[in-house]
């Protein structure tokens, strides 16, 4: 393999500024001690809110909300307020600590405002992508046990309560209710709460949210989150996000996933650092009038964005006055050279791209300002991370040898468990005492870490980790399918689409009309970003020995062959 092209470190005043010291000296016991001090009991949404404002931040804005029809700005003092009269109706509502709560919204104030609150009380947040249809939302709430729900009247339709009997009370945030003593509107409710509130003092290892995250062979996993998760936000948003304070921070995930819980709100505002939220639908003049409008300094985002706002043209980006920009961070799918080219030419800087996912809770591998960028590497280990390419006997490879990339367990912000199945948690720790992702990667002589795919076949749509598993169960519940395949096609805006392989019952024809059909089944089944965009027929659908759908033939199909689109 070819030596990558490099990128030289940027100079300047970062927060990491020798990376090989830190490696050495760097102890997560330490860390801890400097940011919990003799605290015994923690609480995240405290140490967001109330430590804030003791320090002196409570007039700071900590939230810019800019909405299709709505721009609000909440200040530290003003969201800890919210944030306390939504926790008083909650335990007005009976939930206690340690049961759930579905969070089913857009982003908007009240998500956040919901989050804190249930944390506040010690009750676990369920986060789900507001692009779920009724089976997806049926099974994460059925799965957790959720008593309790915050969602809109546009997706309530979508919340199947005839099949939740133990979904006892759902609070509208928008749109007409009918008020009734399991359906309320949460902002009346709000208004009518107390501004003043109990922090339930939690221990460092109690639930904090349950995030259901895409599995290849089995139905999605519910991924248990502490509240120590926030002990690995802090450093990593403070040396690889390397937020200071007079920042704008914008995260542009959806909170249904974790990028957009961990470092959409909850990394920065351990910071004190104000944060963008962008409702609607994205556009691309409208994501560069924020920029300007909101003078954001230190944007984290997806390659399938920029090349959306690449593919708009200068003629849009061009009109906007981009100069506040002086960080980028890039998540969720691969960093291709012609994203890193625009934003050099256009913001005079390099994106420094990220790698982690669900189950690691926090950054791990990256790209450090202080460190060259090796094109085309996702980085090295932040420091306190001890990762390694390894074979499928856990044995460490060396360099350019393509194996499982592993993380050494331990660090602070890992999922604790999954729920209800600990044996599912167990098996990422098949190698021990290695973490196995589930990507292939090689590392080069100096330490950079290189991805190369998923090994279990998960899909990464423009930025959407979409399990195959469930899109086949979907296609074939309909009655012209007989069996089903799905892998990830390249695409050069989305990175990858999901292409779909099928077998068809006897009697049925292929057509347009058909395919359009089996689109719509799967988006109104289980969520947009989730339906197929291309198919083809086949005979039958590869297999290994033990009955399961064979990834890597599908793999080899979607990269060599032909079929019906």
């Amino acid at each position: 393999m070819s030596k990558a092209k490099r990128i030289s470190a940027l100079p300047g005043d970062h927060n990491l500024q020798n990376y090989d010291q830190a490696c050495r000296t760097f102890n997560f016991e330490e860390l801890a001690r400097e940011f919990y001090g003799d605290a015994a009991w923690v609480n995240v949404a405290h140490r967001v809110l109330e430590d804030n404002i003791a320090r002196g931040l409570g007039d700071r804005v900590a939230l810019y909300f800019d909405g299709d029809d709505r721009q609000e700005t909440y200040t530290f003092n003003q969201l800890n307020q919210q944030v306390n009269r939504f926790a008083n109706i909650l335990e007005k509502h009976g939930l206690q600590r340690g049961d759930r709560l579905g969070l089913f919204l857009p982003r908007s104030p009240e998500l956040y405002i919901s989050f804190l609150g249930a944390a506040k009380k010690g009750v676990v947040v369920v986060p789900l992508f507001e692009a779920f249809m009724e089976d997806a939302v049926r099974e994460r709430l059925q799965d957790s046990g959720a008593r309790a729900l915050v969602t809109t009247a546009d997706l309530l339709p979508r919340v199947p309560r005839q099949h939740l009997p133990g979904l006892k009370t759902v609070f509208i945030t928008r749109g007409a209710v009918a008020d009734t003593d399991n359906t309320l509107d949460w902002h009346s409710e709000v208004t009518a709460a107390s501004p003043v509130t109990r922090c339930c003092w939690l221990n460092r290892e109690d639930p904090l949210f349950i995030l259901y995250a895409a599995g290849a062979d089995g139905r999605p996993k519910g991924l248990v989150h502490v509240h120590d998760i926030m002990l690995g936000l802090w450093y990593t948003s403070a040396w690889v996000h390397d937020l200071k304070d007079g920042d704008v921070y914008w995260c542009t995930a959806d909170p249904g996933w974790i990028t957009g819980i961990a470092y959409g709100f909850l990394a920065p505002w351990l910071h004190g650092v104000p944060v963008l939220v962008k409702g609607g639908r994205f556009d691309a003049a409208g994501w560069c009038r924020a920029l300007e409008k909101y003078k954001v300094s230190v944007w984290y985002s997806a390659p399938t964005a920029w090349r959306m706002i690449i593919a708009a043209g200068r003629e849009v980006y061009g009109q906007y006055d981009l100069s506040s920009v002086r960080h980028l961070l890039s998540v969720g799918e691969p960093l291709t050279g012609d994203v890193m080219q625009w934003c050099m030419e256009t913001f005079g800087i390099p994106v420094y791209d990220t790698w982690w996912m669900s189950e690691t809770g926090m950054n791990m591998i990256c790209n450090l300002r202080c460190l060259d960028i090796k094109l085309g590497s996702i980085g090295r280990p932040v420091p306190g991370i001890k990762a390694a390419v390894v074979d499928d006997s856990g044995k460490e490879l060396p360099p350019y040898h393509v194996g499982n990339l592993a993380v050494q367990r331990g660090w602070p912000a890992m999922a604790r468990d999954v729920w209800g199945d600990r044996a599912k948690y167990e098996a990422y720790f098949k190698l021990a005492p290695w973490f196995i992702s589930g990507d292939a990667a090689y590392m080069d002589e100096d330490g950079y870490f290189y991805f190369q795919g998923r090994v279990d076949g998960v899909i990464n749509t423009a930025g959407e980790r979409v399990g195959p598993w469930e899109v086949e169960e979907k296609l074939k519940e309909h009655p012209a399918v007989l069996d089903a395949g799905v892998a990830g096609k390249p695409d050069k805006i989305r990175g990858e689409i999901i292409k779909a392989y099928i077998v068809l019952q006897p009697g049925h024809q292929w057509s347009q009309q058909l395919k359009e059909e089996l689109r719509s089944f799967v988006k109104n089944g289980l969520a947009a970003h989730a339906a197929p965009r291309e198919f083809a027929v086949k005979e039958n659908i590869p297999k290994t020995p033990d009955g399961q759908v064979d990834r890597k033939a599908l793999r080899g199909w979607v990269l060599e062959l032909g079929g019906v689109d």
